[in-house]
């Protein structure tokens, strides 16, 4: 429940925030930017990108055994049942080395099934490069203001909706990027809110812009939990969200300080977030 829950309270409290506080100090925005690209970067280090390795090794290992299978005597079929049942339950190291050193030929091929992934996650880098240039880079905190607003923004709206959406779809396998997109969303939600206000975007423009973009990254974990032909492409979908959240977070991260001056609280920011990241 709470990987529904937190990526919408946390763009619902970051709303509230703006309406209510106008936060006027950005040095704390920034500094809470960088702990959320630091939180969310190790996040997705440390929990999904081993998660997609492992899913797509899994899958080959159970096409593997399946092979195996089917290549057996008639005569043992019922015996081999038991075992290719036993085998896909319990994947350990020694199996795992057992399919990799079957033969040139299945090495060779893992290899490509990973260096796919690998594929995946640079088109999530680009996709994320082409989103940001309707967005203007709103996803990590980049919002200026030209000149006033009288309707929604229509182009920002859709590209961070599938941005959001496209977070939301690994989630329904990984619960603790939930609290690392959550972490990544109030920040943003903030600054979003105060340049619409600053921009004199009417209340109900404001509200109903929030309160859509706060259900996008919930409706993309529902999506994928529902909708079989998406956890077909678990793995696929999974890397592109690691792309863009490499993208976003390392943008956060590696953004230079004004006047290129070593900014001691944005590091020990990031340090922080790298810290609970990891342990999260």
């Amino acid at each position: 429940m709470l990987v529904y829950i937190l990526p919408f309270v946390s763009i619902v409290l970051g709303y509230l925030i703006a309406i209510f506080f106008q936060p006027k100090n950005k040095q704390n925005l920034k500094l809470l930017l960088a702990f959320s690209g630091a939180f969310l970067l190790t996040i997705t280090v440390s929990h999904l990108l081993p998660e997609v390795y492992y899913h797509e090794i899994e899958k080959e290992i159970k096409t593997e055994l399946v092979a195996k299978q089917e290549n057996h005597n008639h005569h043992d079929h019922s015996h081999d049942d038991h075992n290719l049942s036993h085998d896909l339950h319990n994947h350990d190291s020694h199996q795992v080395a057992e399919v990799d050193n079957h033969s040139g030929h299945n090495h060779n091929h893992n290899h490509g099934s990973l260096k796919i992934i690998g594929l995946f996650i640079m088109i999530g880098i680009v996709f994320q490069i082409v989103l940001e240039y309707f967005s203007r880079g709103a996803e990590h905190g980049h919002v200026h203001i030209h000149e006033k607003m009288s309707k929604i923004p229509w182009a920002l709206f859709i590209s961070l909706s599938l941005h959001a959406l496209l977070e939301g779809m690994p989630l329904s396998h990984q619960n603790n990027l939930a609290l690392g997109i959550a972490i990544h969303h109030l920040p943003i939600a903030i600054i979003l809110t105060s340049f619409f206000m600053q921009a004199e975007l009417n209340k109900k423009s404001i509200f109903l812009f929030m309160m859509f973009f706060s259900v996008m990254t919930p409706l993309g974990t529902i999506a994928s939990e529902q909708l079989s032909f998406l956890n077909n492409y678990y793995t696929e979908i999974s890397a592109i969200v690691v792309g863009i959240l490499f993208h976003i977070s390392s943008t956060i991260i590696f953004e230079s300080s004004e006047g290129h001056k070593f900014n001691l609280a944005k590091l020990i920011a990031i340090i922080l977030g790298i810290i609970l990241g990891y342990f999260v």
